[in-house]
């Protein structure tokens, strides 16, 4: 998949070039065919671009960050015109992000041992005032976003956002992850942040001087745990989830959006 965007600026000078999209057809397509759907459904006048052309935006945008003034250069639209386009989008795809209920029902009916659970912290452009959204674990603002994950690593489902001083936990019991874990009576494996979380949550060993039987269940549990939390590499070679340049309100409709793009490039 290749289009032209813009490079740089200068002044007023904008220049350009051709690029490859590191996506398959069938993503795009996907996007394209969500789009046609909503605008006939809407009954849209006629755009500056077509579904396909507005579905190629939004993907440049999300794979690769390209800022809203380099992307509405390079299709020749406005920067207004581009942001409509890029949230009519995410909010399309979010829509259609897996339910957690739905996904602890799949995970059993396909018999998997165990699922990760992990939280990961979204980078968001605000200064050190903003407090709330300080994570003192990860020494960064940032949005909390808790993922789970098939042992293999595949991302299964994604929460909304939480300000990144809230703990992992916390964000678990808020988005009622543990009282359904409980109720569907699978096994999630966490890291310690979850300890205290329940049964149903396996967490490593804490201390020091632990005897030799604790450090083989942990060294066993880490090595389990390991492919689920490449979840959060897969939904963040999506540049834009890098670092947030816009409100971090957004981080967790946004993360949907892209967890469903994930998914069809996966499938």
């Amino acid at each position: 998949m290749s289009t032209k965007i813009n490079l740089s600026t200068r002044g007023s000078e904008l220049l350009f070039y051709r690029a490859a999209l590191s996506l398959s057809s069938r993503t795009l397509s996907y996007l394209s065919d969500l789009i046609r759907r909503h605008r006939k459904k809407i009954r849209s006048p006629w755009r500056r671009l077509n579904a396909g052309q507005q579905a190629l935006l939004v993907l440049v945008h999300l794979r690769k960050d390209e800022t809203l003034t380099e992307v509405a250069a390079g299709f020749g639209v406005g920067v207004a015109t581009a942001w409509r386009y890029i949230r009519e989008a995410i909010a399309l795809l979010a829509a259609r992000a897996p339910r957690l209920d739905t996904v602890l029902r799949a995970a059993r009916r396909a018999g998997y041992p165990y699922l990760v659970l992990d939280g990961t912290l979204i980078p968001i452009d605000r200064v050190a005032a903003d407090r709330p959204y300080y994570s003192g674990k990860h020494k960064k603002h940032g949005m909390n976003i808790q993922v789970l994950a098939a042992p293999d690593g595949t991302p299964l489902w994604a929460s909304g956002s939480l300000p990144g001083s809230v703990h992992d936990l916390k964000a678990a019991r808020i988005w009622g992850i543990l009282r359904r874990l409980n109720a569907s009576d699978l096994i999630v494996l966490a890291d310690k942040g979850y300890v205290g979380a329940g049964e149903h949550v396996r967490v490593p060993y804490k201390g020091r001087n632990k005897p030799v039987s604790q450090k083989a269940a942990n060294a066993a549990h880490a090595k389990l745990r390991a492919p689920g939390e490449r979840a959060h590499a897969q939904l963040k070679t999506w540049r834009i989830l890098r670092k947030l340049r816009c409100c971090p309100l957004l981080a967790g409709q946004l993360v949907k959006a892209i967890l469903v793009l994930q998914l069809r490039e996966a499938g």
